[in-house]
């Protein structure tokens, strides 16, 4: 079944795609939890690039093919990373640059990145936040950074849901109970 777009009444189709060089890490429990906490529900999907490996390397590889198709499908992409050298990985520049120009054709995104310092809260912003645009997504909302220290129970998440929420015309679920 198709999930329509962001402010055409249906459900939410989320799809994460995550930078980190290892599996399962924070960086995609943050995705996950920024989801929730955006949509009220888990994402759909998730593109682990750690899973791709060089074959985000080769133009054309099936699997990456593959899991640029599940991007496209979706209603809302999270793009996660950790913050490598003040930027977003490696790995994720090699996933994004498989996308042409204009390709996610408006689709709503995030870039959230997580970093062991504030002195690099502006990284998303500045570093993904262009190649999301360059590759078709709408950014509405300005990047989200979390310390990887609290991630979790971030002030800095708690005052970006509601504009966020607000920019990209959805209503903000109920917080979790404490």
């Amino acid at each position: 079944m198709a999930t329509q777009r962001i402010g055409e009444g249906l459900a939410v189709n989320v799809v994460l795609v995550v930078g980190n060089p290892k599996l399962h890490s924070r960086t995609r429990q943050a995705a996950e939890l920024v989801a929730r906490r955006l949509t009220g529900e888990a994402p759909a999907d998730c593109v682990e690039l750690a899973e791709l490996g060089p074959a985000l390397l080769t133009w054309g590889d099936p699997a990456v093919q593959a899991a640029k198709q599940r991007v496209l499908g979706a209603s809302l992409a999270i793009v996660a990373s950790p913050t490598f050298k003040a930027t977003y990985t490696g790995l994720l520049k090699c996933f994004l640059d498989q996308f042409d120009a204009g390709a996610m054709a408006g689709t709503p995104a995030v870039a959230l990145m997580l970093g062991g310092s504030e002195r690099h809260a502006l990284a998303g912003e500045h570093t993904c936040k262009p190649v999301l645009t360059e590759i078709g997504c709408s950014c509405p909302a300005p990047a989200l950074f979390l310390l990887e220290a609290d991630w979790d129970r971030s002030p800095v998440l708690e005052a970006w849901l509601p504009r966020a929420a607000a920019a990209h015309g959805l209503d903000l679920p109920a917080p979790p109970p404490a």
